[in-house]
């Protein structure tokens, strides 16, 4: 079972939600695998800037459930570009829940759609550890 953590940055005055799983930044890690599997150019991602774009409900939105989820249903963008667009450069994911855990799986860089992510992931997350950290993650978002 993996563990969901937020790193909350200041960006230029805006609150940025950086994912963090196992205590390795999200940007961390996919730019790692990017590289590792020959992804050009690999990385160059961030965390999400609330402010800049109208996430809704960031704890319904976390969940793949949000009457606004980007980009549907079920699916989710983790992570933006480095330059603070999260439509430039995304990494989405598809979120489960089911049996009491939150599943990441089918990571996908929409922009380079031949780019394979079937080794990397799934996590999974202990849905109540999850629905937490997210709280926290929205809480910090909306102070």
């Amino acid at each position: 079972m993996n563990e969901l953590s937020f790193d909350v940055a200041d960006n230029e005055g805006s609150v940025e939600l950086i994912p963090v799983v196992d205590g390795i930044s999200l940007t961390q890690l996919v730019a790692d695998y990017e590289s590792a599997h020959g992804m050009v150019p690999s990385g160059g991602y961030a965390g999400l800037i609330p402010a800049h774009f109208n996430f809704g409900d960031l704890t319904a939105y976390y969940l793949g459930q949000s009457e606004r989820q980007w980009p549907g249903t079920g699916r989710m963008w983790l992570l933006g570009c480095d330059c603070g667009e999260v439509g430039c450069w995304p990494l989405e994911v598809t979120t489960t829940i089911m049996d009491g855990q939150v599943t990441w799986t089918d990571f996908r860089q929409p922009h380079r759609p031949d780019w394979d992510y079937a080794e990397f992931g799934p996590f999974t997350f202990e849905e109540t550890q999850y629905r937490d950290a997210i709280a926290g993650a929205a809480s910090a978002a909306s102070a």
